[in-house]
């Protein structure tokens, strides 16, 4: 256990090992924006084996049902993703793709010049005057 454990007064440790095994009681808490402190209490007047708690042993199975259904789907999305990314690099000409990487490469650097003397022409023309009328003085 880490330190805040063991700062930590021994039901409180009972009931979070209690929380962690019912995540479809952690579910609800955070769906319910109810505060833990009304289940830790709950909890600690009727104990672990209280017939209200049965609704999230049941619904616990279900809930890891659905995050491995989840889990796999992404699994089969991603290798779906990775067989197509090979078949268009199998159909690529590798030197088109770097000369157009060159070419987009000398774009940003005309780009960047361009930037770089509009920027030293900004700060040349400023000196004329702070409000511009510096020659209608008396």
């Amino acid at each position: 256990m880490n330190r805040l454990s063991n700062k930590l007064h021994p039901s409180v440790v009972e009931f979070k090992t209690f929380i962690n095994k019912h995540p479809a009681l952690i579910k609800k808490i955070r769906k319910s924006g109810r505060s833990w402190q009304e289940y830790y209490e709950q909890w600690a007047l009727l104990g672990e084996e209280d017939p209200l708690w049965d609704e999230y042993k049941e619904e616990e199975t279900e809930w890891k049902k659905e995050e491995q259904d989840e889990n796999e789907g992404s699994f089969e999305k991603n290798k779906e993703l990775f067989s197509n990314l090979i078949k268009m690099t199998e159909n690529m000409d590798l030197n088109k793709v770097q000369k157009q990487i060159d070419s987009f490469n000398n774009t940003i650097s005309v780009i960047q010049e361009l930037l770089g003397q509009f920027k030293q022409s900004d700060t040349k023309s400023e000196p004329v005057g702070k409000n511009g009328f510096g020659w209608f003085k008396d």
